[in-house]
């Protein structure tokens, strides 16, 4: 039986290429993001491969969310996986330096949109006694770093969001599980540094995760069989032992 996947910010990175990864293994899916445009482009080029369905709406809109989760057509109404993948990191600042707009987009993302998608759609798995819900973490839910202070806070949200999901879903059969990768490469750090010169370095001097790692690890997760469940993942790329401990070339 063909199974029906949503993930959230599926207009780039690891959500991107998790809708890829997904496709190419014929999950039907729903792909949500901001960007219209984005969310056209990768439709035309997944429904080669399985039927795609898109979403536009801000995470952030709690109405928004509700909405256009509700009014999916018959054809995508039964959500089996759901990736809570939407998330992103505003600005380094030290605490006393923090700016409240980045730590209020920062919560508004990662964690309150995380819990709108989620009550949206956990409900019907509770109602079939089946699903699978994964939230995308991070190294930075394990540990705090100087100046990660409240993006760490967002993702140490998340673990226990996650862990909290598992205790209560389950006495209705739904797996929960978090990946959560350190450093990956793509647009989280241009998005981070507002667009400083900065972030080009970044990944310079290792190879750093790459988005189809994240998704590859995802996937496993999602086709394990009935009786195993992937509850907490932390993944590294070699070169990096901790948040602030990085093997780069000199």
């Amino acid at each position: 039986m063909t199974r029906t996947a949503l993930i959230t910010g599926a207009t780039s990175g690891i959500g991107e290429a998790t809708a890829y990864e997904f496709a190419k293994n014929g999950i039907k899916l729903i792909i949500c993001g901001r960007r219209l445009e984005r969310l056209n482009t990768i439709q035309k080029a997944l429904e080669r491969l399985t039927d795609v369905h898109i979403l536009n709406f801000d995470i952030r809109n709690k109405q928004s969310v509700i909405d256009a989760i509700e009014n999916l057509p018959k054809a995508f109404k039964n959500i089996d996986i759901l990736i809570n993948n939407a998330g992103n990191a505003h600005g380094l600042d030290p605490i006393n330096e923090g700016n409240l707009d980045d730590w209020d987009a920062m919560m508004d993302i990662n964690v309150k949109g995380l819990l709108y998608v989620s009550k949206a759609i956990i409900p019907q798995m509770t109602a079939r006694k089946s699903g699978h819900i994964i939230n995308i973490g991070s190294s930075a839910g394990k540990e705090v770093y100087p100046n990660g202070n409240v993006y760490c806070a967002t993702k140490h949200a998340v673990l226990a969001i996650t862990e909290g999901m598992r205790i209560d879903l389950n006495p209705f059969g739904i797996k929960v599980g978090a990946v959560n990768p350190g450093m990956v490469e793509t647009e989280f750090s241009q998005v981070r540094f507002k667009g400083d010169p900065t972030a080009n370095n970044v990944y310079k001097g290792f190879k750093a995760l790459q988005a189809k790692d994240v998704a590859d690890v995802i996937y496993f997760a999602i086709s394990r069989p009935a009786h195993v469940n992937l509850a907490d993942i932390l993944m590294f790329c070699t070169a990096q032992a901790s948040s602030t401990i990085v093997n780069k070339e000199s």
